[in-house]
């Protein structure tokens, strides 16, 4: 008997990414780094520059230059998300980045701290964030979206100790200003990539995006789910600020390892935990479990607490904590946004987006207040011991959310549309 062929029609894998769509998360991912590896790159050396200005005795006035970024951000994320469901996500993009380099032209000239304030004002203002992961959500499947939010995700962590890495030897060269200034030309590098290399959403229903409601909008700040996911990213990066405003230090006195070299934890563990996380997110796709991912990953952050509440004073049990606490926090960092970009109305993804953005920025400036005031008044145990009920308290609330259902396979026709743009099975 002759060996039969497949059917044409046989739908391939449905939750592999697409090359187009590979291609539209691993430019967006290029994005988030080229912008994020240059912020990261001035804070470790902002302060210590900034007290050798004039203004640099204002302690208060230093804070602020340091905080006030997270503040724009929190403002300007809802509006430029909306923003960008009426009038496209590429000119949103492209203006928030332009914003953003006039900020880091400013901090290039700057002369006094309060100077320093004003730029710092204006990278914040450029907030593109969630114009970004509306547009990815925007070119990717459901199935596939949260391995997108992932890359970006990735990109930001391996951004992050890398930056590390190089801040004390470009500064040593270059400078306060000069960092700035890379972090400008890096930004345009951004503006480049969206002008050229970024696809442009074509979506069947692009004028229902126009006409969202009233109704729709309001819908978006008071959806139950929706403000569970919300309440989700503000207590997650609440509780990053919080741990980051201890952990340096532990491992100073637990490893005995000079702050230049902490890098040298940061890089494996991040690195680590995406190689732990990934099979993981994969498994929830597949199996429509992205609920029961999202609890145990909130369980994991709460076990991992518990942990450093019991053994702060060991150094590589540390790290060990640190590797579980990483892979539960970037197993949600993934999951979270592309749940949100799932439960919001169409006409108003961008705004929820928006809306979920600006709950991550106020947890980083809540996580940093409330890890400083609880580190002063009742020391490093007393942070863990505060984070650890507000992550129980997450977890309580979590379970309430409703779990996704399960996408239906699409069609090989369905899967790649023939003029080659990316589809939107919605």
């Amino acid at each position: 008997m002759s060996r039969k062929s497949a059917s044409p029609s046989a739908a391939p894998d449905a939750f592999k990414m697409l090359p187009a769509e590979r291609n539209a998360a691993g430019w967006l991912a290029s994005i988030y780094a080229l912008r994020m590896f240059g912020m990261f790159m001035i804070l470790p050396v902002f302060s210590l520059h900034a007290a050798g200005m004039p203004g640099g005795d204002n302690l208060s006035l230093v804070g602020l230059a340091m905080g006030i970024y997270g503040l724009a951000q929190a403002c300007m994320q809802i509006p430029l998300g909306w923003a960008s469901d009426k009038i496209g996500r590429k000119p949103i993009i492209i203006g928030g980045l332009l914003l953003f380099a006039a900020g880091c032209w400013l901090g290039y000239v700057a002369e006094t701290v309060e100077q320093l304030v004003w730029a710092r004002a204006l990278q914040g203002a450029g907030a593109i964030s969630a114009a970004l992961s509306a547009l990815l959500a925007d070119v990717t499947r459901d199935e596939v979206r949260s391995k997108g939010m992932a890359m970006i995700g990735a990109s930001i962590g391996i951004t992050f100790a890398l930056s590390l890495v190089f801040s004390p030897v470009l500064y040593k060269f270059f400078g306060l200003g000069g960092l700035f200034g890379i972090t400008g030309v890096l930004s345009i590098l951004g503006v480049a990539v969206v002008i050229w290399l970024l696809p442009t959403p074509n979506l069947a229903d692009q004028q229902a995006k126009l006409k969202g409601s009233f109704a729709d909008a309001w819908g978006v700040l008071t959806q139950p789910d929706l403000l569970r996911l919300n309440l989700g990213i503000f207590t997650l990066h609440l509780t990053q600020m919080s741990l980051f405003v201890v952990v340096p230090s532990l491992l100073l006195s637990g490893l005995d390892l000079p702050l230049a070299e902490h890098w040298k934890v940061y890089l494996p563990v991040v690195l680590g935990s995406f190689v732990l996380m990934v099979p993981l997110m994969v498994w929830s796709e597949k199996k429509a479990k992205t609920k029961q991912i999202k609890l145990g990953s909130i369980g994991l952050m709460g076990l991992v607490l518990l942990g450093f509440v019991l053994f702060s004073n060991h150094g590589w049990v540390l790290v060990l904590l640190l590797l579980a606490y990483f892979v539960g926090f970037n197993l949600l960092e993934a999951t979270l946004p592309s749940w949100v970009s799932r439960v919001a109305p169409l006409s108003h993804r961008g705004l929820a987006l928006g809306v979920y953005n600006t709950s991550q920025a106020l947890g980083l400036f809540a996580g940093g207040a409330l890890g400083g005031l609880a580190l002063r008044h009742l020391g490093a145990q007393g942070v863990f011991e505060c984070v650890l009920l507000l992550v129980v308290s997450w977890f309580l609330l979590a379970m309430g959310i409703k779990a996704l259902p399960p996408r239906a396979l699409p069609s090989a026709s369905q899967q790649e549309p023939v003029d080659g743009s990316i589809s939107q099975m919605q």
